[in-house]
C-alpha cells in the first residue's frame, strides 16, 4: 500500500497536465449553449424586443423543424422567467400567435418547476407543492390553445406530458398525450424524454417499464435519430435511483448495450457538434461512473465546450459537476501511466473548433502601476505581458511559454487567474481577471491572493439569484470603495448579452475600459504603449530576485547554460537507476525503516529532477524566449 501511494502521486503530477491537453479550458465550457440565431433572439428579448424570437419560431413552424422548435421554445421560455416584458408585449400585439402562446405555455411549466425545484418529493415543502400545482393547473388552457393554434405541432404535447407528470395525471391521460405526440412526430426526442421521466421509478413507473419503453423507441428510430440514445438516459435514471442493487445486477447487460448504441450514435456526429451535446453528456457521465476512463475522456473530447444541464444537475451545480468529472477522468488516467513513460499525446486531427472559436480571451486589470505588478509577479510561474491602463492601473495578459512550467501545470485555475492569485498575495491592490467567449463572459476578483468574488453571464442562462448577486456586488463595492453596490447587482443580474454586461461592470467599477481588440485576438496588449513582457522565472530564481532586485524591475531571462558533457549524463543516469532500485527495495521491505526509505527516495528524485531539467533545456534551447524589457 505504501508503494502504491508513493508512485501514484508522482504519476499524477507528471502526466495529468498532458492527458486531455486538447480539451477546452474550463472557462470555455458553456452550459446549454444556444445556436447563433437563438442567441440573437435571446439577446434581443433581454432588451425587450420580441421580433427576432417571433421570426425564429415562425421559421421553425413553417419548415416543420420540430426538434429545433422545441429547443428554441425552451430557451425562450426560460429567458422569459426573468425578463417577461418582451413576451407580454408580444401576446398583447398578437394574442393568437401560435408561437407566442407556445412560449407562454412552456413558461408556466418552467416557472412551476422552478418553484418546486428538482429535489425529491420528500424534500419539497407543502407550500411549494401548492404553488407548483396551482401554476400547472393554470397552464392547461394555454397548452390547449397552443395545440389548437398549430395542430401539426408536437411541441405542445411535450409540454402537456411535462405538465401531466407534475399534476400526477393517471396513466390513461399520459398515454393519450403520448399518442397525440406520436401522431404528429413519432420520433420527437423531447416528447420521448418526458415520457421516459413519467415511466421511471422515481415518478410513476418502474425500471423495467422505463428500459422497455426506451429500448422500443430506439429500435424503431431511423438511423441517426437521437432516440438511439434514449436507453442511455434510462441508464442514468437507474444509476441515480436509491435502490439497493443485487449481485449480479440484472440491468448490467442493458446498460452495456445502451452505452454501445450511444457510442455508435456519437460517432455519426462531428466532434463538438452542439446537436449531439445532450446525449454525449449522458454518455460521459455513464462511462465515468463505470470507471471506463479512456472512453469517458473520448466522450468529453467529443463534447468540446457544450456541457448540458442534464444529467449533471442531478449531482449539484451542473457546470461545476461536469468540470469535476472531466478533471477526475484525467487524474484517473494519469495514475495508470508509468512515471518514466512519456505522457500520452492527444489523437492526431484537425484543430478543435473550440480552439478556433470558443477559446477564452483573457485579460486582467490590476489596480496599481506596471512597476508594482512587475515586482509582484517574479514568482507567479507564468510569462506575462503588461501595459499601462490610465494613470493608476495595469492591463495584464498571459504570454504562452514554449514549455509550460511545472508549477503552472499543477495549478487548478486557468493561467491568468492563478498568476493573479500569486501576484496579488501580500499586496493591497486587487486584480480583476476577465474572460470572454462568444457565449460566455466572466470575471474573478483577486485580492491579497484570495478570490473575493466571481460571476459569469451566459447567453442562454437565466439571471442569477437576487441574494447571490447582492452578495457579489457588495464584495466588489467593498474592494473598490464604492458607496452603493445596487448598480453592480443590477448588472450582475442582467442576461442576454454577456459581453455588454461585462463591459458595463468594468465601467461601473471605475476601471479603465477594456483594451482594444479584447474578445477577438488571444493577445491584445502588445500594440499598446509601454507594453512589456515579464519572463517566467523558476521558483528559486524568482525568490532570489524578489529579495535582491530593486522595486519595479523584472529581470530578463537568464542566459542559457552550457550543454552538459556525456560523462555528466552517464553518472546521473546511473545514480538515478541505483537509487530508484534502492528506494523500491526499501519501501517494499518492511524491515527497512522509514528514514532510509525516504532518504533513498529523495536522492532518486533529485537525480530525476536534474535529468529532467537538463532534457527540457536541450529540447527548447533552440527556441526564442519571450522578449523582455
Amino acid at each position: 500500500m505504501r508503494l502504491t501511494a508513493l508512485f501514484t502521486i508522482p504519476r499524477v503530477l507528471r502526466h495529468s497536465d498532458a492527458i486531455g491537453a486538447d480539451l477546452p479550458p474550463d472557462e470555455a465550457v458553456v452550459l446549454d449553449a444556444a445556436d447563433p440565431s437563438l442567441r440573437a433572439a435571446l439577446t434581443a428579448a433581454a432588451a425587450g424586443d420580441h421580433a427576432p424570437a417571433a421570426e425564429l419560431l415562425a421559421a421553425t413552424r413553417e419548415h416543420a423543424q420540430w426538434e429545433r422548435r422545441d429547443a428554441c421554445v425552451s430557451g425562450l421560455a426560460r429567458a422569459s422567467l426573468h425578463h417577461p416584458g418582451w413576451l407580454d408585449s408580444w401576446l398583447e400585439e398578437s394574442p393568437e400567435d401560435p408561437d407566442a402562446v407556445l412560449v407562454k405555455a412552456d413558461q408556466y411549466v418552467y416557472q412551476a418547476w422552478k418553484i418546486r425545484t428538482g429535489a425529491r418529493a420528500r424534500h419539497v415543502e407543502h407550500d411549494q407543492f401548492q404553488a407548483f400545482h396551482a401554476l400547472l393547473r393554470d397552464a392547461v388552457p394555454v397548452i390547449s390553445a397552443a395545440a389548437e393554434l398549430n395542430p401539426d405541432d408536437p411541441v405542445p404535447w411535450r409540454i402537456a406530458l411535462t405538465q401531466a407528470r407534475g399534476i400526477q395525471a393517471p396513466s390513461e391521460v399520459f398515454h393519450s398525450y403520448l399518442t397525440e405526440a406520436n401522431d404528429r412526430d413519432p420520433h420527437h426526442e423531447g416528447c420521448h424524454v418526458q415520457a421516459l421521466q413519467y415511466l421511471c421509478r422515481k415518478w410513476y413507473g418502474s425500471h423495467e417499464e422505463m428500459f422497455a419503453f426506451a429500448e422500443e423507441a430506439a429500435d424503431q428510430a431511423p438511423p441517426g435519430s437521437k432516440l438511439h440514445a434514449l436507453p442511455l438516459q434510462a441508464v442514468v435514471e437507474y444509476l441515480i435511483s436509491d435502490d439497493e442493487v443485487d449481485e449480479p445486477d440484472l440491468y448490467t447487460p442493458r446498460t452495456e448495450a445502451a452505452v454501445t448504441r450511444a457510442q455508435a450514435l456519437s460517432d455519426a456526429y462531428a466532434p463538438g457538434d452542439r446537436e449531439a451535446a445532450g446525449f454525449r453528456n449522458h454518455l460521459a457521465l455513464v462511462l465515468w461512473s463505470m470507471n471506463r476512463y479512456e472512453e469517458a475522456l473520448a466522450a468529453f473530447r467529443s463534447i468540446g465546450v457544450h456541457a448540458t444541464t442534464f444529467p449533471w444537475t442531478y449531482f449539484g451545480d451542473a457546470r461545476a459537476e461536469f468540470l469535476e468529472a472531466r478533471s477526475d477522468t484525467r487524474v484517473e488516467l494519469a495514475t495508470k501511466v508509468p512515471f518514466f513513460r512519456p505522457s500520452p499525446k492527444p489523437p492526431a486531427g484537425d484543430t478543435p473548433a473550440w480552439e478556433q472559436e470558443q477559446a477564452p480571451r483573457s485579460v486582467a486589470i490590476a489596480a496599481t502601476g506596471p512597476a508594482e505588478v512587475a515586482q509582484a509577479a517574479l514568482i507567479c510561474g507564468h510569462s506575462l505581458r503588461t501595459a499601462p491602463a490610465g494613470n493608476s492601473h495595469t492591463y495584464v495578459e498571459i504570454v504562452p511559454d514554449p514549455v509550460r512550467g511545472t508549477r503552472a501545470a499543477l495549478l487548478p485555475e486557468d493561467p491568468l487567474t492563478s498568476a493573479a492569485d500569486n501576484f496579488t498575495t501580500g499586496e493591497d491592490w486587487p486584480a480583476l481577471v476577465l474572460h470572454r467567449t462568444p457565449e460566455r463572459s466572466s470575471f474573478a476578483l483577486l485580492h491579497r491572493g484570495r478570490k473575493v468574488a466571481s460571476h459569469s453571464w451566459e447567453t442562454a442562462a437565466p439571471a442569477v439569484d437576487h441574494a447571490e448577486a447582492t452578495a457579489t456586488a457588495a464584495a466588489l463595492a467593498r474592494t473598490y470603495g464604492l458607496p452603493d453596490p445596487r448598480p453592480l447587482a443590477h448588472i450582475l443580474r442582467a442576461a442576454g448579452d454577456p459581453a455588454r454586461h461585462q463591459s458595463a461592470l468594468v465601467a461601473a467599477l471605475g476601471l479603465p475600459p477594456l483594451p482594444p481588440g479584447y474578445g477577438g485576438d488571444q493577445e491584445v496588449l502588445a500594440a499598446l504603449p509601454g507594453a512589456r513582457v515579464l519572463a517566467r522565472r523558476g521558483f528559486l530564481a524568482g525568490m532570489r530576485d524578489t529579495m535582491t532586485t530593486k522595486d519595479g524591475v523584472h529581470p530578463g531571462t537568464p542566459a542559457p547554460a552550457e550543454p552538459h558533457p556525456a560523462r555528466w549524463w552517464i553518472l546521473r543516469a546511473l545514480g538515478l537507476l541505483v537509487f530508484t532500485a534502492a528506494a523500491v527495495y526499501a519501501w517494499w521491505t518492511p524491515d527497512i525503516g522509514w528514514f532510509r526509505s525516504t532518504a533513498a527516495t529523495f536522492v532518486a528524485l533529485y537525480f530525476a529532477a536534474k535529468l529532467r531539467r537538463a532534457l527540457r533545456h536541450r529540447r527548447v534551447s533552440s527556441s526564442r524566449p519571450p522578449a523582455t524589457s
